[in-house]
């Protein structure tokens, strides 16, 4: 089984959801009970291991996990959406985990 080594959140203070990214990242560190490194606009750590457009072009923030067997992979790109359409941040968690279990990641 594959372990997360470390939680990677890519962001921009002056992004208007810097805040709620901050604090879903740093849930899924303590849940995996692994450090959360904070990269400020780090387009060219994106680039390379980010989601990305039709244009290869990649976008803040997002969150991804540095795993040990040697992989970078994003787990959040998007926030998703309640009823409300206001961000949810349980179903944020429940994406990720998700994602983290189709990689193959013990939890």
């Amino acid at each position: 089984m594959v372990k997360v080594k470390k939680v990677v959140l890519v962001t921009a203070e002056h992004h208007p959801y810097h805040k709620l990214w901050s604090k879903i990242a740093e849930a899924l560190s303590k849940k995996m009970g692994v450090e959360l490194e904070v990269r400020k606009e780090d387009y060219v750590y994106l680039v390379e291991y980010g989601d990305k457009d039709d244009l290869g072009m990649s976008w803040l923030p997002q969150i991804l996990v540095e795993l040990d067997d040697g992989r970078v992979q994003w787990v959040l790109s998007q926030l998703p959406l309640n009823e409300r359409l206001q961000p949810d941040e349980e179903k944020a968690l429940e994406v990720m985990v998700n994602k983290l279990k189709e990689l193959g990641v013990e939890l």
